[in-house]
């Protein structure tokens, strides 16, 4: 098993070398004429990037002191977004590669400025004029003609020379435009995850519903993601935003942190203060489970929220039941539909919290009327989503399962790079609407 995990290692390292090497040569290499500064620099970029990234995402796993992981966490996982975006941006770019070169060429060739156009048609005038004069003995041009004609022949820039100016002009144009698309969708991905998330409404209609918890609203959050770039003042935007809907019910969907409750405890803090008529439920995701997610249940306990560890609650109109995350498994805390959802009255209308939207599966089975999840992210960077979707069946949004609806939220946070892109943060106020009203 080692030996396994240390082979993909070394090939995933392999592959991550080959990919950097790769945007070097068409964004360093070929967009510098020769050795210098600005190669220099543009070399020491792209190897200090790729190791601050590795760096970043060993940290958190290696148990690098909580500091540290800050110090390294924005560059590094900065430059893992950059990185996909200046390849997609690349990639585009060779595709409009050679029709740039056709244009150049063309430009060249009209204008009289490649060895092989006009210049070379008058080159070939030239030419005629001094096979006549041969044949004209008596007519020939005096020696000074000649010897300017020479010069000007001699002067004319080779052809090699012309084809590398225009290659190095047209890497240029791809590189220079490749690298501002790439900054620029990092950057706004960036400020959409720091502005923090907006709010989306849905009104999604129970058959079991009673008229009388008709416009039931629960704000829906998840994947906060505390961590080494994400902190308090990111709890606080979350925090003041869901208030502000002044919602029935809040509704924390797992993947709170990433970390310790000794490194992130002062900045999960602002979660006190949310404020809903019927309290605030918590259940955990599968990051829970690689921060300690014991401490964790304690400590939004002490916070105010209502952990719902494979439990439920009456609430007025419907069941509000919650199942551990799929990666409790592992650590002796597996979710048990059961012991959640088992014993109620069925002709109740059921709400069940479960992190994952895979686990749809298990909540047909037991009848739950709504699903509520987070866990993909929408995808967080474009194309992620089309990867979200291979082991999720649903990425985001409103689905249909049998007599079950699953809502998924894209999440409120950012995990790794602190960027969205397609796929913006969301806390979504879910409106109950009874059948009968």
């Amino acid at each position: 098993m080692v030996i396994l995990l240390a082979a993909a290692v070394l090939v995933a390292l392999a592959v991550l070398a080959a990919l950097h090497w790769y945007l070097w040569r068409r964004l360093v290499r070929d967009t510098t004429a020769a050795p210098g500064p600005a190669r220099k620099l543009g070399t020491a970029l792209f190897v200090a990037g790729p190791v601050l990234m590795i760096a970043a995402m060993a940290g958190s796993r290696s148990g690098l002191p909580f500091r540290a992981q800050q110090v390294l966490a924005w560059p590094g996982f900065l430059w893992a977004a950059l990185a996909i975006y200046l390849l997609l941006a690349v990639l585009v770019g060779e595709l409009l590669r050679p029709l740039l070169i056709r244009v150049t060429r063309r430009r060249s060739t009209l204008t009289g400025e490649d060895g092989t156009g006009v210049r070379a048609q008058r080159q070939a005038d030239r030419t005629e004029v001094t096979v006549g004069a041969e044949q004209r003995p008596a007519a020939a041009e005096p020696p000074e003609a000649t010897a300017t004609a020479t010069t000007r022949a001699a002067s004319a820039p080779p052809v090699p020379a012309r084809s590398s100016s225009r290659r190095l002009f047209v890497s240029r144009i791809v590189g220079g435009a490749a690298a501002a698309a790439a900054v620029g969708t990092v950057a706004q991905g960036t400020y959409g995850v720091l502005r923090g998330p907006r709010v989306k409404n849905v009104t999604i209609p129970l058959a079991k519903l009673p008229r009388s918890a008709h416009g039931y609203r629960i704000a829906v959050v998840s994947d906060i993601h505390l961590g080494p770039i994400l902190g308090r003042a990111h709890t606080q935007r979350v925090v003041d935003t869901i208030n502000a809907t002044q919602p029935d019910l809040v509704a924390v969907v797992g993947d709170l942190v990433d970390g310790s409750v000794a490194d992130l405890g002062p900045a999960a803090e602002p979660l006190n203060q949310l404020r809903a008529r019927h309290g605030s439920f918590f259940v955990t995701g599968n990051h829970e489970y690689y921060s300690g997610a014991d401490e964790w249940i304690d400590k939004v306990r002490e916070l105010g929220l209502h952990p719902l560890e494979n439990a439920r609650v009456e609430l007025p109109g419907f069941d509000l039941a919650g199942v551990n995350d799929i990666s409790g498994e592992d650590h002796h805390a597996a979710p048990d539909y059961g012991r959640a959802l088992g014993g109620r009255d069925t002709s109740r209308a059921s709400v069940l919290l479960a992190h994952q939207p895979v686990m749809i599966h298990d909540a047909v089975k037991h009848g739950v009327d709504l699903q509520l999840s987070g866990h993909t992210h929408g995808g967080q960077l474009f194309p992620g989503n089309l990867i979200a979707k291979l082991s999720n069946p649903t990425v985001a949004g409103l689905d249909r399962y049998g007599d079950t609806q699953l809502y998924v939220t894209r999440g409120a946070g950012a995990w790794g790079p602190p960027v969205r892109v397609g796929a913006p943060s969301d806390i979504t106020v879910v409106r109950l609407a009874s059948r009968q009203a």
